[in-house]
């Protein structure tokens, strides 16, 4: 770690944990001040740029050590029966690959149920834009059907190894066609 011990960091954090709290501290009793001399909370706002909440937290020290303490005994872990997002998803697969018979070229629109973005228009030209709109399609379907519309199979296996894709989706869509997987495999 070179020429500097831990002890020597964990006093230059202590200074600046010191400092910051004195100067927090200070901070809070001026503006005290300014509201015992009238300034109403809406006022040390608009002039400070401090948020509603920091002002209320200034003005009632009680407030800002209930929170602090609120924060502390919150958990940070999530609840045991926590699942993440991805595998809550219900991404869908297709049914079999010789059914993807989507569009291999020119210029697509896809519908906003798959993309609400506002940029919806692919030119499938263009390999990036190709490979974002299969990502959107692969994403955010919600029936066979939409695969089968937007999807070629193809495209599908030449894209597949350099889709950015959550990992359940891909691990899905790799179960199902393992020939997917051997793609992956290949371009490595």
């Amino acid at each position: 770690m070179g020429r500097f011990s831990e002890d020597e960091l964990h006093a230059v954090v202590s200074r600046y944990e010191a400092t910051r709290a004195q100067a927090l501290t200070e901070r809070d009793e001026q503006l005290r001040a300014f509201h015992a001399a009238g300034w109403r909370p809406v006022d040390l706002q608009r002039v400070t740029g401090y948020s509603r909440e920091t002002i209320r937290q200034a003005l009632r020290p009680e407030v800002r050590r209930a929170t602090n303490l609120s924060r502390r005994r919150t958990s940070p872990r999530p609840p045991a029966d926590y699942r993440p997002y991805g595998d809550r998803k219900p991404y869908v697969v297709a049914e079999t690959l010789a059914e993807l018979h989507g569009p291999t070229g020119g210029t697509v629109t896809l519908p906003r149920h798959l993309d609400w973005s506002g940029h919806a228009e692919y030119d499938l030209n263009r390999a990036a834009r190709l490979a974002s709109m299969y990502k959107v399609v692969l994403t955010e379907a919600s029936t066979v059907e939409d695969l089968n519309t937007w999807l070629d199979a193809d495209l599908l296996r030449r894209l597949w190894p350099t889709l950015w894709l959550p990992p359940q989706l891909r691990q899905r869509w790799e179960d199902a066609f393992p020939e997917l997987t051997a793609t992956r495999s290949n371009a490595a």
